[in-house]
């Protein structure tokens, strides 16, 4: 079966933070934003070679640790799990940044080297001088910038439970992404046991087999494309799915995650995981029973289900607040208490 070219995510330039925040996140759509890191100090160094790059972050570096991936050259930088799904194809382990670097730097001109991969270091705790001196005008001041470091690696497809901007300072990536539509055609591992906190397809990517996953030829017809160079920035829409490939044996991104729900709300996953457990085994006519209550109360399908009481007399399902998340939080609590007992 021919593989569906995907389409090429839209550009924008010269975008200011009016546009970004007005139209380009409400629209919930992809924005490759080209020249978007425009501090360009960190960029300078990281076209002028890998190890200017280096020294500039070495420059900031608090002597923190960070989660580090390691992978046997035989995966080809591939991060995955094991053939028998009972564990992973790679390590992690604690591991400081500067030895990190010191370590890519080493593996350059290696004709078959290991795979490397240092995710989400926190920058204003580990490279405070970075986020100083490196602040991207879209976002707002109180985002905090995460750091990515490695060699050519794959991060196999997955979302974030929140809105993205990935800033590329050193090297190059390609960013293929999915819309959350296509669910049912990525064929996502288990929701439990994943390779770094998300969930991921078990399709890969550039080698598909649509024998085993024949739907995944539908979602590459919806898949969107961008090749990003050091001083662009893609906008990854809240719960995407997207496939990030390091191409360069030095590659250096920050990314920042934000959401737009206050974090009293709680996470929509855990009710996920917990309507799995409660309600995907109960017999037919029970589950269609939740699913209208479901629809009722969470969805509203059918309008305002409280619009018949006064405020005072709608208790948590009144308008959200902090205070009233407690309550709820405390109904559940003693719910689940009461069940385990």
């Amino acid at each position: 079966m021919a593989t569906p070219a995907p389409t090429p995510i839209r550009e924008w330039r010269d975008v200011s933070p009016d546009v970004f925040r007005d139209e380009i996140v409400p629209s919930h759509q992809p924005a490759l934003l080209r020249g978007a890191v425009v501090v360009v100090e960190e960029v300078a160094a990281g076209l002028e070679s890998p190890a200017s790059m280096a020294n500039y972050l070495r420059a900031f570096d608090t002597g923190a640790t960070a989660e580090t991936m390691v992978g046997d050259p035989a995966i080809g930088g591939n991060f995955f799990y094991n053939d028998e799904l009972t564990g992973l194809n790679f390590e992690r382990r604690p591991e400081r940044i500067a030895a990190s670097l010191e370590r890519l730097l080493a593996l350059l001109d290696a004709p078959a080297p290991p795979a490397l991969y240092v995710g989400a270091v926190p920058i204003p705790a580990s490279l405070p001088g970075f986020a100083r001196d490196n602040v991207l005008p879209l976002l707002d001041a109180s985002i905090a910038p995460r750091l990515w470091l490695g060699n050519r690696v794959t991060v196999q497809t997955h979302y974030d439970i929140s809105h993205n901007v990935a800033c590329v300072i050193a090297g190059k990536r390609r960013f293929t992404l999915f819309p959350p539509g296509q669910l049912v055609n990525l064929y996502v591992g288990p929701l439990e046991f994943t390779l770094a906190g998300q969930p991921i397809s078990m399709v890969k990517l550039h080698a598909p087999d649509f024998g085993k996953y024949p739907r995944f030829a539908t979602a590459l017809e919806h898949a969107q494309v961008a090749d990003l160079e050091p001083g662009d920035a893609l906008f990854v829409p809240y719960m995407w799915w997207h496939h990030v490939e390091s191409r360069e044996r030095f590659n250096v991104l920050v990314n920042y995650w934000w959401e737009e729900t206050p974090a009293w709300q709680g996470s929509a996953f855990e009710v996920l995981l917990h309507g799995i457990m409660s309600i995907r085994s109960l017999p037919p006519a029970k589950r269609e029973i939740w699913r209208a209550m479901f629809e009722h109360y969470v969805f509203q399908t059918g309008g305002d289900p409280v619009a018949h009481l006064t405020q005072r007399q709608r208790g948590i399902q009144g308008t959200a607040a902090p205070q009233l998340a407690e309550l709820l939080r405390a109904k559940l609590l003693q719910e689940l208490s009461r069940r385990r007992g």
